[in-house]
């Protein structure tokens, strides 16, 4: 398959502000993602890591996944595109990960090869694991063009260049010779990047790409993945803890705890009006601006997560929950739509915040 041809403008928004939920795009998902059930063959029995995720990407849309470490972020979006082991993976035979009309859980590794890196994209969390330090970064880049277009040598090296350029890396014909340990953090972030983007996916899953870097070169690397949304339409998951960098960076948000969504609404919903008490305390536990160090400690959400191998039959985050009433430890509560239009969202509680009411019950 040949790689697209249109190229990204070095155009970037500098707000940092929450993005507007009025951000344009197609009414019909690129992405469908239905009743996804991922579990992992172990020592002590079968265990369910994702139980039941649904959601949609459009294009030209940056979804944000967050939450707590082990609630299922990354295996979520790692089973998007099947790189979780064969041995110990099962995919519940009812689960659909629907890409332009095709079940990518139903294609054989062969088909799914043709799709990694061409038409889904991933940057992996930690840059330093993630490139070879044997190779160098040109012969990184070069690797998914050689696979994926019909290139010949000199015109892959160009193209890596010019990938390494797009990603504001200095010297870019310098550098594409050089081998990660010669790089700084940031620069091998930017290979990586540069590696995700080579083919001009359709979907972009950047899982934590800010993560270890300082704030300047964070907010360059997010300024490069909304340039690329902007000038290309490629819809992009943001996977991150950080909610800072979701209200710069994302339309919606996930929010996820013990393997399932907790809350799903636009960005500037979520924020502003919470519904799940698990969304609220993540926001309560941000630090403010102006707060000053005579004020009391930031709240922290007490308890831990329920292990995988023993979750209550009722909320699973009920026992960290102020606001838990008996039927919360007695029965699960469902994913619900709450509100409408622009204050539409999801929850999955019984006593969404700012409803006086357990959902479903009459007045």
């Amino acid at each position: 398959m040949r790689c697209k041809t249109h190229l990204i403008q070095n155009t970037f928004r500098n707000s940092i502000q929450i993005v507007n939920d009025n951000t344009t795009q197609s009414d019909k998902p690129i992405l469908k993602v239905r009743d996804l059930r991922t579990s992992f063959k172990t020592g002590r029995g079968t265990v369910t890591a994702v139980d039941g995720v649904s959601f949609d990407l459009y294009p030209g849309e940056t979804l944000g996944v967050v939450g707590e470490s082990g609630c299922g972020k990354t295996v979520t979006n790692k089973s998007i595109i099947r790189l979780l082991p064969n041995r110990v993976t099962i995919y519940d035979p009812g689960s659909v990960v629907d890409y332009r009309g095709t079940n990518l859980l139903g294609l054989t590794e062969s088909q799914m090869r043709a799709i990694r890196g061409n038409e889904i994209g991933m940057i992996f969390q930690e840059p330093m694991t993630a490139l070879n330090p044997v190779f160098t970064i040109g012969w990184q880049i070069e690797e998914a063009l050689q696979y994926h277009t019909d290139l010949n040598a000199s015109q892959r090296r160009a193209r890596a260049i010019e990938m390494l350029r797009l990603v504001e890396m200095p010297n870019p014909e310098k550098r594409i010779d050089e081998y990660p340990h010669q790089l700084s953090g940031g620069m091998r972030q930017r290979v990586v990047i540069a590696i995700a983007l080579c083919c001009e996916p359709d979907i972009l899953i950047a899982d934590e790409p800010t993560t270890a870097l300082d704030v300047t070169i964070q907010s360059q690397i997010l300024r490069l993945m909304d340039g690329l949304k902007e000038k290309t339409g490629t819809a992009i998951i943001l996977i991150t803890h950080d909610l800072g960098v979701v209200a710069q960076a994302c339309d919606r948000v996930i929010v996820m705890y013990a393997g399932q969504i907790v809350e799903m609404a636009p960005v500037r919903q979520l924020f502003h009006n919470p519904k799940h008490p698990y969304t609220k305390a993540l926001l309560d536990s941000m630090p403010k601006p102006g707060r000053s160090g005579h004020q009391k400690r930031l709240p922290a959400i007490e308890g831990t997560v329920p292990s995988l191998f023993d979750l209550p039959d009722g909320c699973r985050f009920a026992d960290r929950c102020q606001h838990r009433r008996d039927k919360c430890e007695a029965s699960l509560p469902e994913l619900v739509t709450i509100g409408e239009g622009t204050q539409e969202s999801k929850a999955r509680c019984f006593y969404p915040i700012g409803d006086a009411q357990a959902v479903g019950e009459a007045s």
